[in-house]
């Protein structure tokens, strides 16, 4: 599946309604193609962004929530890494993580100046 993103721009801006039933369906078939295992994750992931999205109250801030949604993920990875990584090097028997806690933050709008 390639993305045009001018056509899903246009699409968004001439047809809103039409862009989300869209982007609706492109994402279940998209899930749908994974393997029965992936699915639920998928679904789970979906419904978190979809939330997100939800709560924000402009596509800037939605797209800021998401962003740090995805950072959020590879610091856990990266931590998950680097403590396989230094249980293989025989550094640390027993692997202990002190996860420092989320930080946020209020989204101030930007009001637009014409």
């Amino acid at each position: 599946m390639t993305f045009d993103w001018d056509t899903w721009s246009k699409l968004a801006k001439d047809d809103p309604e039409a862009f989300e039933r869209k982007r609706i369906e492109t994402i279940e078939a998209l899930i749908s193609s994974a393997s029965p295992d992936l699915q639920p994750r998928l679904r789970g992931l979906q419904f978190r962004i979809d939330m997100e999205r939800s709560r924000s109250s402009s596509p800037m801030g939605a797209c800021v929530r998401i962003n740090r949604m995805m950072w959020d993920s590879f610091g856990e990875l990266r931590g998950a890494l680097d403590d396989l990584r230094k249980e293989l090097n025989g550094t640390e028997r027993q692997v202990e993580r002190a996860r420092a806690p989320r930080q946020s933050a209020t989204i101030v709008p930007f009001r637009a100046t014409r």
